[in-house]
């Protein structure tokens, strides 16, 4: 009985050697695995040069935005007071509240508290990008769009589906006034089917009108 409690004790203890470099063996594999390791991989890591490159289109992107911030589009378009006629015309149609800079002012003040800002300046940037004639400030304009609104890594992404940016894609190999045509329609009639009844419902909208109504009894 004690031989065979010394050959099973020998046993484990030799299994035990043999299991230990191979822990050790998979322990070093799964840790230069993780510090190699790509988007592609089954583990991503800090260290992952992909990360880095995502990383660093990221900041270009916030940087981006920035700078367009800063040099492009203001909080608001100059524009008079809107006259009670103004603001009941919007009531009627999309089109003509659109057509005002007031309207704009007023509907991009509401899309603000939406968080759907960016549906009106993109909007506004493929207007702005329209009266352009000079082709290296058409390309660098186009850039910007693309950059602030049509890429994956931008907060202000616009909201397209895939038909319309394989168009922009295209277009951008050429960039001219009319690149983001097809996207700027996909906006103008997402904001007027989702967001215009809403506005027409706001608090904003209907202080507007009370308060001229009121100036206008005076």
């Amino acid at each position: 009985p004690m031989g065979s409690e010394r050959m099973e004790m020998r046993k484990r203890q030799m299994s035990m050697t043999q299991e230990t470099p191979g822990a050790a063996q998979a322990q070093h594999s799964t840790g230069n695995r993780g510090s190699n390791a790509c988007c592609f991989c089954w583990c991503c890591c800090c260290s992952c040069s992909c990360l880095t490159v995502r990383n660093q289109d990221e900041e270009r992107a916030r940087r981006t935005s920035h700078e367009l911030q800063a040099e492009g589009i203001p909080n608001c378009e100059e524009s008079p007071a809107p006259t009670l006629e103004e603001v009941n015309a919007w009531a009627q149609s999309f089109d003509k509240l659109m057509l005002t800079p007031a309207g704009r002012n007023a509907f991009r003040e509401f899309l603000r508290t939406e968080f759907s800002e960016e549906n009106m300046l993109f909007w506004m940037a493929c207007e702005e990008l329209k009266q352009e004639s000079n082709k290296s400030v058409i390309e660098e304009k186009a850039r910007l769009i693309y950059e602030d609104y049509i890429s994956i890594l931008s907060p202000k992404e616009v909201s397209l589906d895939s038909r319309v940016r394989e168009v922009i894609n295209r277009n951008m190999l050429e960039p001219s006034q009319h690149t983001f045509d097809d996207a700027q329609l996909q906006i103008y009639t997402l904001m007027h089917r989702d967001s215009y009844p809403r506005f027409m419902n706001s608090a904003i909208y209907k202080d507007l009108l009370r308060s001229l109504s009121e100036k206008s009894i005076e």
